[in-house]
């Protein structure tokens, strides 16, 4: 059948976002056993979610005949304390990936850019060219973020900086004074976005609470994917001066982030013990896959962040032969880090498990 039917210019040329192999597809594609089966692809919590995030799902579930909290009250008010700002400088979304897309909605347009390093997280250049404007890119040497670099390539059509920290895909992250003083040398008509999924791996986590608050045009995000485990519920928010949040609402559909997830996400923001025992679990990990892999040669760039860097000499045969064994990492030859595979941090259970493949492979068996 012949169609006429025409699409916007430039979707057919946008990459699509890959993500990282289910366990159900491996087990299926090599005949394995699912439970057999180690990923380390996705950043995901070897611990699981938040214990206190399943009992408030379990109870919100005799509720689904009803649509959730659009404005998501209880969240919001429960982030203001947390951050000593008020709800109205909250807007929660279908993860923080909706918070980024809800500002390349709202702030881009053809005919002006964002500003990002070499190495973003892959979000950044969809969203941008997404909605018709120019993805402009820095250099990161030795994969960390020139911030000196980052201002002098805006000029008078840069309308957003994405930054994130702990960065991804690689695992730095910034000095909170250098980032403080590149955020005062910003130029007035520039937004910047800070992307803190990570944050709270950091060994003491901060947030730019104290300039959102002075009315500063910051937009920080946030996720329950990460440290909480809540990836499968798809949660985040945008914390942002309130005309900025009143612009994010205006674009964002309603009731995105559907009632399990507002639930979950309000009990695991209580679940402080929960949250110290994966920032243990993640930092015993990283010294666990450091040092197993620098024993068998490999050169590894550890961060902040729950994932490491391994640079091998073919990433893709890398992953492909891993596979085989029942260990899914991930190959960064599609982010343009040729030579290096990204390695989440799991259990001490999954991370020997991944040494072993990996030394296996080393030795040709």
């Amino acid at each position: 059948m012949k169609t006429t039917v025409a699409f916007r210019k430039g979707v057919e040329n946008t990459p699509l976002y890959q993500a990282g192999l289910p366990i159900d597809l491996v087990a299926r594609e090599y005949g394995l056993d699912p439970a057999s089966i180690v990923k380390l692809a996705s950043n995901e919590n070897p611990l699981g979610p938040s214990p206190a995030a399943m009992a408030a799902v379990r109870d919100a579930v005799k509720e689904l005949h009803r649509y959730p909290d659009g404005g998501a009250w209880e969240l919001t008010q429960r982030l203001a304390r947390e951050y000593a700002l008020d709800a109205a400088q909250f807007v929660i979304g279908n993860g923080s990936n909706e918070i980024l897309e809800l500002l390349a909605q709202a702030f881009l347009e053809p005919g002006t850019n964002a500003v990002m390093g070499e190495f973003p997280f892959v979000v950044y250049p969809l969203v941008t060219r997404h909605f018709g404007a120019e993805v402009r890119t820095v250099p990161m040497p030795a994969l960390r973020h020139d911030l000196g670099a980052m201002l002098d390539a805006i000029d008078e059509q840069t309308r957003l900086i994405f930054l994130a920290s702990p960065n991804n895909p690689t695992p730095h992250a910034v000095n909170r004074e250098e980032l403080l003083e590149f955020i005062h040398a910003l130029p007035e008509h520039v937004l910047f976005c800070f992307d803190a999924a990570y944050g709270e791996y950091l060994e003491q986590p901060w947030n730019l609470s104290e300039l959102i608050r002075d009315g500063r045009p910051i937009v920080e995000t946030r996720t329950f994917s990460k440290i909480y485990g809540l990836a499968g519920l798809r949660v985040g928010y945008g914390m942002a001066p309130e005309w900025i949040i009143n612009l994010l609402k205006r674009t964002r559909q309603p009731f995105s982030v559907n009632s399990l997830a507002l639930a979950g996400a309000l009990a695991a923001l209580d679940d402080e013990e929960f949250v110290k025992r994966s920032r243990d679990v993640n930092h015993q990990g990283t010294e666990q896959l450091k040092n197993g892999l620098q024993s068998l040669g490999y050169e590894v760039e550890t961060g902040s962040a729950n994932f490491i860097l391994v640079r091998v000499a073919d990433a893709s045969g890398v992953c492909g032969a891993l596979l085989k064994k029942g260990v899914i990492v991930r190959s960064m030859q599609p982010f343009s880090l040729d030579g290096m595979i990204r390695v989440s941090v799991g259990s001490s259970r999954e991370n020997d498990q991944f040494l072993n493949a990996i030394s296996d492979l080393a030795r040709g068996t």
